[in-house]
Protein backbone atom coordinates (compact mmCIF):
# COMPACT_ATOMS: atom_id res chain seq x y z
CA UNK A 1 0.00 0.00 0.00
CA UNK A 2 1.27 3.54 -1.09
CA UNK A 3 2.19 5.78 2.21
CA UNK A 4 2.46 8.51 0.18
CA UNK A 5 0.50 11.94 1.04
CA UNK A 6 -2.33 12.29 -1.50
CA UNK A 7 -4.91 15.53 -2.53
CA UNK A 8 -8.95 15.35 -3.08
CA UNK A 9 -10.66 16.71 -6.18
CA UNK A 10 -13.76 17.61 -7.18
CA UNK A 11 -15.93 19.32 -9.61
CA UNK A 12 -17.47 22.88 -9.32
CA UNK A 13 -21.13 20.81 -9.52
CA UNK A 14 -20.33 20.41 -5.87
CA UNK A 15 -22.62 23.74 -5.01
CA UNK A 16 -20.69 24.24 -1.86
CA UNK A 17 -20.54 27.88 -0.61
CA UNK A 18 -16.81 29.64 -0.43
CA UNK A 19 -17.79 29.77 3.54
CA UNK A 20 -17.62 25.95 3.30
CA UNK A 21 -15.07 25.53 1.31
CA UNK A 22 -12.14 27.53 2.72
CA UNK A 23 -12.26 25.24 5.81
CA UNK A 24 -11.79 22.04 3.08
CA UNK A 25 -8.73 21.17 1.67
CA UNK A 26 -9.92 20.17 -1.61
CA UNK A 27 -9.41 21.40 -4.83
CA UNK A 28 -12.28 21.84 -7.47
CA UNK A 29 -12.40 21.68 -11.14
CA UNK A 30 -14.42 23.82 -13.14
CA UNK A 31 -17.27 22.88 -15.45
CA UNK A 32 -18.08 25.47 -17.84
CA UNK A 33 -21.32 27.31 -18.79
CA UNK A 34 -22.78 29.72 -21.46
CA UNK A 35 -25.73 32.48 -21.27
CA UNK A 36 -26.86 33.41 -24.73
CA UNK A 37 -23.97 32.01 -26.54
CA UNK A 38 -21.08 33.54 -23.96
CA UNK A 39 -19.24 31.45 -22.39
CA UNK A 40 -18.80 32.29 -18.50
CA UNK A 41 -16.93 31.54 -15.60
CA UNK A 42 -18.41 32.15 -11.66
CA UNK A 43 -16.41 35.12 -11.71
CA UNK A 44 -18.10 36.57 -14.57
CA UNK A 45 -21.37 37.16 -12.90
CA UNK A 46 -23.01 36.66 -9.33
CA UNK A 47 -25.39 33.96 -9.34
CA UNK A 48 -28.35 36.04 -8.70
CA UNK A 49 -27.94 37.84 -11.75
CA UNK A 50 -27.07 34.25 -13.56
CA UNK A 51 -30.91 33.59 -12.61
CA UNK A 52 -31.95 37.09 -13.48
CA UNK A 53 -31.42 36.42 -16.61
CA UNK A 54 -32.25 32.94 -17.04
CA UNK A 55 -36.38 34.66 -16.09
CA UNK A 56 -35.77 37.10 -18.64
CA UNK A 57 -35.23 34.08 -20.85
CA UNK A 58 -31.22 33.77 -21.47
CA UNK A 59 -30.99 31.01 -22.89
CA UNK A 60 -28.06 28.54 -20.94
CA UNK A 61 -25.76 25.77 -21.31
CA UNK A 62 -22.50 23.84 -20.04
CA UNK A 63 -19.79 22.01 -21.21
CA UNK A 64 -18.31 18.94 -19.20
CA UNK A 65 -14.25 19.62 -18.11
CA UNK A 66 -11.98 18.58 -21.19
CA UNK A 67 -9.28 16.06 -20.73
CA UNK A 68 -6.50 18.63 -20.72
CA UNK A 69 -7.76 20.23 -17.60
CA UNK A 70 -7.86 17.22 -16.10
CA UNK A 71 -4.35 16.10 -17.03
CA UNK A 72 -2.69 19.19 -15.88
CA UNK A 73 -4.68 18.68 -12.49
CA UNK A 74 -3.26 15.35 -12.16
CA UNK A 75 0.03 14.99 -13.75
CA UNK A 76 0.82 18.53 -10.91
CA UNK A 77 -0.07 16.72 -8.02
CA UNK A 78 1.65 13.14 -9.53
CA UNK A 79 5.02 15.39 -10.14
CA UNK A 80 5.19 16.87 -6.89
CA UNK A 81 4.76 13.59 -5.06
CA UNK A 82 1.10 13.34 -4.33
CA UNK A 83 -1.34 10.67 -5.50
CA UNK A 84 -4.98 11.96 -6.41
CA UNK A 85 -8.16 10.93 -5.10
CA UNK A 86 -10.52 12.31 -7.54
CA UNK A 87 -14.71 12.26 -6.47
CA UNK A 88 -16.84 13.00 -9.88
CA UNK A 89 -20.23 14.48 -10.92
CA UNK A 90 -22.48 11.67 -11.38
CA UNK A 91 -21.85 10.43 -14.75
CA UNK A 92 -25.66 9.43 -15.35
CA UNK A 93 -25.80 13.39 -15.88
CA UNK A 94 -22.14 14.00 -17.58
CA UNK A 95 -19.41 12.94 -19.43
CA UNK A 96 -17.07 14.52 -17.38
CA UNK A 97 -16.14 11.29 -15.09
CA UNK A 98 -15.57 9.44 -18.35
CA UNK A 99 -13.18 11.61 -19.31
CA UNK A 100 -11.55 11.70 -16.08
CA UNK A 101 -10.77 7.70 -16.08
CA UNK A 102 -9.21 8.32 -19.87
CA UNK A 103 -6.93 11.42 -18.46
CA UNK A 104 -6.37 9.06 -15.49
CA UNK A 105 -5.03 6.15 -17.72
CA UNK A 106 -3.26 8.60 -19.52
CA UNK A 107 -1.16 10.21 -16.78
CA UNK A 108 -0.33 7.12 -15.05
CA UNK A 109 1.66 6.01 -17.90
CA UNK A 110 3.98 8.82 -17.22
CA UNK A 111 3.61 8.21 -13.46
CA UNK A 112 3.68 4.38 -12.26
CA UNK A 113 5.01 4.64 -9.13
CA UNK A 114 1.80 7.57 -8.38
CA UNK A 115 -2.07 6.86 -7.92
CA UNK A 116 -4.97 8.13 -9.08
CA UNK A 117 -8.33 6.66 -8.01
CA UNK A 118 -11.42 8.37 -9.81
CA UNK A 119 -14.62 7.36 -8.08
CA UNK A 120 -18.03 8.19 -9.80
CA UNK A 121 -19.68 10.33 -6.35
CA UNK A 122 -23.44 9.25 -8.58
CA UNK A 123 -24.59 12.36 -6.96
CA UNK A 124 -25.07 15.74 -8.23
CA UNK A 125 -25.07 19.51 -7.03
CA UNK A 126 -24.70 19.32 -2.81
CA UNK A 127 -24.75 15.96 -2.62
CA UNK A 128 -21.49 15.51 -4.38
CA UNK A 129 -20.74 18.21 -1.59
CA UNK A 130 -22.25 16.54 1.35
CA UNK A 131 -20.09 13.53 -0.01
CA UNK A 132 -17.39 15.58 -0.46
CA UNK A 133 -17.57 16.88 2.90
CA UNK A 134 -17.65 13.82 4.84
CA UNK A 135 -14.63 12.69 2.19
CA UNK A 136 -12.27 15.44 3.63
CA UNK A 137 -13.29 15.00 7.32
CA UNK A 138 -12.21 11.31 6.70
CA UNK A 139 -9.16 12.14 5.56
CA UNK A 140 -8.59 14.47 7.63
CA UNK A 141 -9.02 11.84 10.38
CA UNK A 142 -6.04 10.07 8.66
CA UNK A 143 -7.87 7.34 6.18
CA UNK A 144 -5.37 6.53 3.84
CA UNK A 145 -6.11 7.02 0.11
CA UNK A 146 -7.84 3.48 -0.71
CA UNK A 147 -9.62 3.25 2.78
CA UNK A 148 -11.14 6.59 1.87
CA UNK A 149 -11.65 5.27 -1.80
CA UNK A 150 -13.73 2.16 -0.11
CA UNK A 151 -15.84 4.31 2.47
CA UNK A 152 -16.85 6.37 -0.38
CA UNK A 153 -17.66 3.43 -2.64
CA UNK A 154 -19.94 1.88 0.27
CA UNK A 155 -21.56 4.98 1.36
CA UNK A 156 -22.31 6.98 -1.71
CA UNK A 157 -25.79 5.34 -2.92
CA UNK A 158 -26.98 6.20 1.11
CA UNK A 159 -26.58 10.07 0.23
CA UNK A 160 -30.36 11.01 -0.59
CA UNK A 161 -31.56 13.82 -3.12
CA UNK A 162 -34.41 14.90 -3.16
CA UNK A 163 -35.94 17.91 -5.02
CA UNK A 164 -38.66 20.32 -6.59
CA UNK A 165 -38.49 22.75 -8.90
CA UNK A 166 -40.50 25.77 -9.28
CA UNK A 167 -41.29 26.14 -13.52
CA UNK A 168 -41.00 22.65 -15.55
CA UNK A 169 -40.40 24.53 -18.41
CA UNK A 170 -36.30 23.64 -17.79
CA UNK A 171 -36.63 20.17 -17.40
CA UNK A 172 -38.73 19.93 -20.04
CA UNK A 173 -36.01 21.78 -22.57
CA UNK A 174 -33.45 19.12 -20.89
CA UNK A 175 -35.94 15.91 -21.81
CA UNK A 176 -37.07 15.49 -18.07
CA UNK A 177 -41.07 16.15 -18.54
CA UNK A 178 -43.06 16.35 -22.07
CA UNK A 179 -44.46 19.67 -23.42
CA UNK A 180 -48.14 18.49 -21.96
CA UNK A 181 -46.53 18.07 -18.38
CA UNK A 182 -44.78 21.28 -18.46
CA UNK A 183 -48.03 23.64 -19.79
CA UNK A 184 -50.31 21.13 -17.52
CA UNK A 185 -48.22 22.04 -14.28
CA UNK A 186 -47.54 25.96 -15.43
CA UNK A 187 -51.44 26.52 -15.40
CA UNK A 188 -52.16 23.86 -12.63
CA UNK A 189 -49.30 24.93 -10.05
CA UNK A 190 -48.32 21.11 -10.25
CA UNK A 191 -44.92 21.03 -8.77
CA UNK A 192 -43.06 17.78 -9.65
CA UNK A 193 -40.76 15.98 -7.09
CA UNK A 194 -37.78 14.52 -8.03
CA UNK A 195 -35.08 12.33 -6.50
CA UNK A 196 -31.33 10.95 -7.97
CA UNK A 197 -31.80 7.05 -8.50
CA UNK A 198 -28.49 4.56 -7.74
CA UNK A 199 -27.34 5.22 -11.01
CA UNK A 200 -27.25 9.29 -10.39
CA UNK A 201 -30.04 10.12 -12.70
CA UNK A 202 -32.78 12.68 -12.51
CA UNK A 203 -36.25 10.47 -11.55
CA UNK A 204 -39.36 11.55 -11.11
CA UNK A 205 -41.43 10.25 -7.88
CA UNK A 206 -44.34 12.25 -7.74
CA UNK A 207 -46.21 15.70 -8.24
CA UNK A 208 -47.92 18.42 -5.52
CA UNK A 209 -50.20 20.86 -5.83
CA UNK A 210 -48.37 24.44 -4.15
CA UNK A 211 -45.01 25.56 -3.75
CA UNK A 212 -45.04 25.46 0.06
CA UNK A 213 -47.06 21.45 -0.13
CA UNK A 214 -43.70 20.63 -2.07
CA UNK A 215 -41.49 21.78 0.38
CA UNK A 216 -43.09 19.77 3.12
CA UNK A 217 -43.39 16.98 1.07
CA UNK A 218 -39.42 16.71 0.55
CA UNK A 219 -39.23 17.12 4.26
CA UNK A 220 -41.36 14.07 4.70
CA UNK A 221 -39.59 12.27 2.15
CA UNK A 222 -36.46 12.45 4.16
CA UNK A 223 -37.43 11.49 7.30
CA UNK A 224 -38.95 8.25 5.19
CA UNK A 225 -35.71 7.62 3.88
CA UNK A 226 -33.46 8.87 6.73
CA UNK A 227 -32.78 5.75 8.92
CA UNK A 228 -30.75 5.49 11.61
CA UNK A 229 -27.97 7.58 9.81
CA UNK A 230 -25.74 10.13 11.64
CA UNK A 231 -27.98 13.27 9.96
CA UNK A 232 -26.07 16.14 12.32
CA UNK A 233 -25.07 17.28 8.65
CA UNK A 234 -27.28 18.09 5.98
CA UNK A 235 -27.90 20.53 3.36
CA UNK A 236 -30.12 22.31 0.87
CA UNK A 237 -29.36 23.76 -2.23
CA UNK A 238 -31.65 26.27 -3.59
CA UNK A 239 -31.88 28.06 -7.17
CA UNK A 240 -32.35 31.57 -6.38
CA UNK A 241 -34.99 31.64 -3.60
CA UNK A 242 -33.67 31.92 -0.10
CA UNK A 243 -36.27 32.02 1.55
CA UNK A 244 -38.10 28.96 0.67
CA UNK A 245 -34.78 27.20 1.53
CA UNK A 246 -34.59 29.08 5.06
CA UNK A 247 -37.87 27.70 5.54
CA UNK A 248 -36.94 24.43 4.24
CA UNK A 249 -33.69 24.26 6.57
CA UNK A 250 -36.42 25.16 9.53
CA UNK A 251 -38.37 22.65 9.10
CA UNK A 252 -35.52 20.03 9.14
CA UNK A 253 -34.47 21.37 12.22
CA UNK A 254 -37.85 20.56 13.67
CA UNK A 255 -37.63 16.98 12.82
CA UNK A 256 -33.65 16.33 13.17
CA UNK A 257 -33.52 18.85 16.38
CA UNK A 258 -32.31 22.05 16.65
CA UNK A 259 -28.22 21.01 17.06
CA UNK A 260 -28.25 19.50 13.20
CA UNK A 261 -26.11 21.90 10.84
CA UNK A 262 -28.27 22.72 7.87
CA UNK A 263 -25.65 23.96 4.93
CA UNK A 264 -27.83 26.48 2.57
CA UNK A 265 -26.13 26.57 -0.55
CA UNK A 266 -26.77 28.68 -3.88
CA UNK A 267 -27.14 25.84 -7.29
CA UNK A 268 -24.72 26.66 -9.19
CA UNK A 269 -24.76 28.02 -12.69
CA UNK A 270 -24.05 24.85 -14.58
CA UNK A 271 -26.74 22.39 -12.61
CA UNK A 272 -28.87 25.90 -12.41
CA UNK A 273 -28.99 26.01 -16.30
CA UNK A 274 -30.80 22.60 -16.32
CA UNK A 275 -33.25 22.99 -12.82
CA UNK A 276 -33.80 26.49 -13.47
CA UNK A 277 -34.67 29.24 -11.04
CA UNK A 278 -36.65 27.84 -7.53
CA UNK A 279 -35.27 24.60 -7.61
CA UNK A 280 -35.03 23.50 -4.28
CA UNK A 281 -33.48 20.21 -2.79
CA UNK A 282 -32.56 18.61 0.31
CA UNK A 283 -29.20 16.44 0.94
CA UNK A 284 -28.68 13.66 3.70
CA UNK A 285 -28.10 10.27 4.27
CA UNK A 286 -30.49 7.74 4.28
CA UNK A 287 -31.11 3.80 3.98
CA UNK A 288 -31.68 3.96 0.39
CA UNK A 289 -32.83 6.57 -2.56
Amino acid sequence: MSDRKYKLYSDSTCDLSEDILKNMDVTLLELSFEVNGVVKSKNDMTLPEFYSQMRNGAVTKTSQIGISDYEQAFEKELAAGYDVLYLGFSSGLSGSFNTSCIARDSVMEKYPEGKIICIDSLCASTGEGLLLIKADEKKKQGLSIDELAQWITDNRLHLCHVFTVDDLKYLHRGGRVSKTAAIAGSILGIKPLLHVDNEGHLIPVGKIRGRKQSIEKLVDMMCERMGNWDNSTVAVCHGDCLSDAEYAADLMRKKLGKKTTVHICYTGAVIGSHSGPGTLALFFMGDQR
